[in-house]
């Protein structure tokens, strides 16, 4: 497509404009690489490279107009350059504006949170396609406009990306779209411009510190996602979480709570839980759901908060999410014929591991062994490791420290820092495998029928990432293979 500059470059924080104001801008452009002709060009300042260096590239491969903080010394006639305080903040505003407004032509869904996320969105997508409506989703696992699905790249895409598969929705009729909103998204204003009808709140735990540096730097961009919304919102929190009612603080949108344990508008209790689903009271309706655990007890009642505010019968909720199945990588269940059990789900916190461990827990019958397989990633959160380590010993029976995506990092490395939180009392029950595969191969042969064996970390991943390169591996694959033979 394209568009006069006229029309996109009204953004308030827009300081001044230099040259020709009649330019059509045929792309934006953030990657000076992929600059072609007719582009407009973000000199976005990144943490490591100031993309202001490139505009002189830029300009050589086609651009004619570039949005930057600082002028060059020399300006060129034909080129229209717009001034901007924060190039990386504004792009947002730029792309909502070029792809002419789309999340406002749609009942764009918002969910943040450390754990619950994907599911929360995933079921939220499911439940209003089988309601009849064509839907958007944008998630950790894929995107989907429609029945059409694409791989995802981010759990939330760069700004222009994100625009401009919102106006592939909004050109293929969707009405509803339901996106993860990731706190990195948050902070760099990836979310800019965009017009949320409601935003969810999961929880928040330990994540993201290599990023954040603090845990209150982590709260505040998730309570910033809120702080945006405007007053034709709801805005739906967690009220069990301990901040979850610091997300509602500042926020001009209606507030609305969900919870199990303390009161709230929208609450839930826990009748029946056993590793092939949930009965759950909601609404003082018995309802039976093929989700596993407490936290999918949460992630259901989140769900059912968000599909009755926005205006469905709370009857149609209850009937089509009861037939949903789980999510990719969300506590799979795998039977062997032996009667062993395999759970794979992609707990990558301490809290979401301890989530999925306590679950276990309270399911089993304390007859059986529970031998988990987990690892960490490179490159990510370091402090996590040896609070995840000391989790997986306290919980189970048997402990395989492995590699996870260990990106550049040496995976020994990794799983030391998660050594590092064992006790004492539970060095005998914790073995390391670098070799992920083989690890949970171990882990099988070990086990004996009716045993339980947890894979975490990767859950709907397909590939494993060492040095900068994606190798082709699925947890959920080597582990029913497996399971053939055992």
């Amino acid at each position: 497509m394209s568009l006069s500059l006229k029309h996109i470059a009204n953004y308030k924080g827009v300081k001044a404009i230099h040259g020709p104001s009649d330019q059509t801008i045929s792309a934006l452009i953030l990657d000076s690489r992929k600059v072609e002709k007719g582009s407009l060009f973000f000199a976005v300042k990144g943490v490591s490279i100031d993309a202001h260096q490139f505009i002189p590239k830029a300009i050589e491969m086609g651009a004619v107009a570039i949005v930057c903080s600082d002028l060059p010394n020399t300006l060129v006639s034909q080129v229209t350059y717009i001034e901007v305080d924060d190039v990386q903040q504004s792009v947002g505003y730029f792309a909502n504006a070029y792809y002419e407004h789309p999340s406002s032509q749609m009942t764009l869904v918002g969910v943040t949170g450390t754990n619950g996320k994907t599911s929360t969105c995933t079921m939220l997508y499911e439940l209003f396609t089988s309601l009849g409506y064509h839907c958007g989703l944008i998630s950790t696992v894929e995107y989907k406009i429609g029945k059409t699905t694409y791989n995802s790249t981010h759990t939330t895409p760069d700004p222009i990306t994100l625009s401009a598969l919102m106006a592939q929705m909004r050109d293929a009729g969707c009405t509803y779209c339901f996106m993860e909103v990731s706190s990195h998204a948050v902070v760099q204003g990836r979310i800019n411009g965009l017009h949320y009808a409601a935003a969810v709140f999961t929880n928040i735990t330990h994540d993201h510190l290599d990023y954040h540096k603090t845990f209150e730097n982590y709260i505040k961009a998730k309570k910033q996602f809120f702080d945006q919304l405007d007053d034709t919102a709801v805005a739906i929190t967690n009220k069990d979480d301990r901040n979850g009612m610091v997300m509602l603080q500042n926020t001009k949108a209606t507030k609305y709570s969900y919870a199990l344990q303390y009161p709230a508008d929208f609450t839930c209790k826990i009748l029946e839980s056993d590793f092939e689903g949930l009965l759950l009271k909601i609404d003082q309706e018995d309802t039976w759901f093929n989700l596993v655990g407490k936290f999918n007890a949460y992630n259901l009642l989140a769900v059912y908060s968000t599909a009755f505010l926005l205006g469905v019968d709370k009857y149609d909720i209850l009937t089509h999410l009861s037939k949903q199945g789980k999510v990719n990588g969300r506590f799979e269940v795998y039977r062997s014929q032996a009667g062993r059990i395999g759970i794979v789900d992609y707990a990558h916190t301490p809290d979401a591991l301890e989530n999925v461990l306590s679950t276990i827990q309270a399911i089993r019958s304390k007859n059986e062994q529970l031998i988990t397989v987990a690892g960490c990633g490179g490159d990510r959160d370091k402090d996590k490791r040896p609070i995840m380590g000391k989790v997986c010993a306290q919980k189970s029976d048997k402990v395989i420290l492995t590699s996870d995506n260990p990106r550049s990092e040496d995976p020994n490395a990794i799983i030391q820092d998660m050594q590092k939180g064992v006790e004492p009392i539970d060095y005998k029950k914790v073995m390391s495998i670098v070799d992920r595969a083989e690890a949970i191969k171990t882990a099988v042969i070990m086990s004996q029928p009716r045993d339980i064996i947890l894979i975490a970390g990767k859950g709907h991943e397909t590939y494993q990432e060492i040095n900068g390169i994606k190798h082709p591996f699925d947890d959920r694959q080597i582990l029913i293979n497996l399971f053939k033979d055992f």
